[in-house]
């Protein structure tokens, strides 16, 4: 069982390749190839290998799905987020592994995957849910080519999910307008004002804070008094309250681009000088208190509650938590805002991906542009 080095580096140490050579039952050659850094690895790579190989199918190839499945989420783990890896975690335990979990790698093959797909088509999911169970496995399985278990990833034979009846795209965007904003915001204040506790308070500070600056719901959860410096806020972390077994987990936000520093426009000033003055009075106010929930996040549930009993006594539509996120970008886009500063306030790492998302909540624009052809032709 040669040990290649190669002049490839990673970390100071150089990259190996061990091989075997085989001949399977059938009488055709084989060859098994790993890839690893530093010598000892390689060395502990080759001991490996020579304990666990049995003679016909690479003991990696006997690796169950299930298997795999558990070290994907080892090496996942040091990779995303927790709220991401939760998501993962909870598509794979309920409609991945129950089927496919005890299937051996090596027979892993077309005909199984479409019984795994369709028995997952049978049960009545939306085509987007559909698709992510999908891309959840294919995950799954491309970790499995990474790491050699697979020569290919045999999910791409049998396709994704399609959907057979075409159907309008529905704009699932929703989103309120300023007038509209303006009495959601005031029911929230009445509510503070009748029960006037800081938890009630906290509430209209979020979501004066949702609409006034297109946050999203774990940044504004993690925001401290500390991120404030005079009137701007500075966005650095996020939280998630979804991950079982934990009541809150703090990260860094979303990515790279997320990381930045937003403007507040005087209305929030206001409310956030206000709530400040209020925690102070109250003997409860530090820079590292949480701005909404003071020493905890708000939970989750709690927040739609609010979300629908201020939009039920403002006589609005109830629209989700995050379409206050929309209706920022919805503000803006109708008052001319440059759609690259739209896009770092949202924090998104590309502008194709505020355009594509975003594009139809221009509609004074369509207006324009079709005023603008009547008054050509009219002359």
């Amino acid at each position: 069982m040669p040990i290649y080095k190669t002049n490839i580096q990673k970390d100071g140490k150089y990259k190996y390749r061990v091989c075997i050579n085989y001949t399977d039952k059938a009488g055709i050659a084989r060859r098994v190839e790993r890839k690893v850094f530093g010598a000892a690895e390689a060395k502990e790579t080759e001991r490996r290998l020579l304990q666990e190989y049995k003679g016909d199918t690479p003991t990696d190839m006997r690796k169950t799905v299930q298997v795999l499945y558990d070290e994907y989420i080892v090496a996942q783990g040091h990779e995303v987020r927790a709220s991401s890896l939760a998501k993962t975690k909870t598509v794979a335990e309920k409609y991945i592994l129950p089927i496919l979990g005890n299937v051996r790698l090596d027979r892993l093959c077309a005909s199984t995957l479409q019984s795994w797909k369709n028995e997952t088509a049978e049960l009545g999911f939306s085509i987007t849910h559909k698709k992510n169970i999908y891309a959840v496995l294919r995950a799954i399985l491309n970790y499995g080519v990474k790491m050699e278990y697979l020569d290919r990833n045999p999910l791409a034979a049998v396709g994704n999910f399609k959907n057979k009846d075409f159907t309008p795209p529905k704009d699932k965007i929703q989103y309120y307008t300023a007038e509209q904003f303006k009495t959601f915001l005031a029911a929230a204040r009445t509510n503070a004002e009748e029960i006037n506790t800081l938890d009630e308070w906290g509430y209209y500070v979020f979501f004066a804070i949702a609409y006034y600056t297109g946050m999203r719901k774990g940044e504004i959860n993690a925001l401290k008094w500390s991120d404030i410096d005079g009137n701007i806020i500075n966005v650095r972390r996020s939280v998630s309250l979804k991950i079982k077994g934990e009541q809150v987990v703090e990260t860094p936000p979303k990515n790279e681009s997320s990381y930045r520093d937003l403007q507040m426009p005087r209305p929030l000033a206001v409310v956030l000088s206000e709530h400040k003055l209020r925690q102070k009075q109250n003997g409860v106010y530090k820079e590292d208190l949480r701005i909404c929930g003071g020493m905890r996040c708000l939970p989750d549930t709690s927040i739609e509650k609010r979300n629908t009993a201020f939009a039920k006594a403002a006589e609005l539509p109830h629209i989700r938590v995050h379409d206050f996120r929309h209706s920022h970008v919805s503000l803006l886009a109708n008052e001319g805002i440059n759609i690259q500063e739209i896009a770092r306030r949202l924090g998104h790492a590309r502008i194709e991906q505020t355009w594509n998302t975003y594009s139809h909540l221009y509609p004074r624009e369509e207006e324009r542009a079709v005023a603008i052809i009547d008054r050509i032709f009219a002359e």
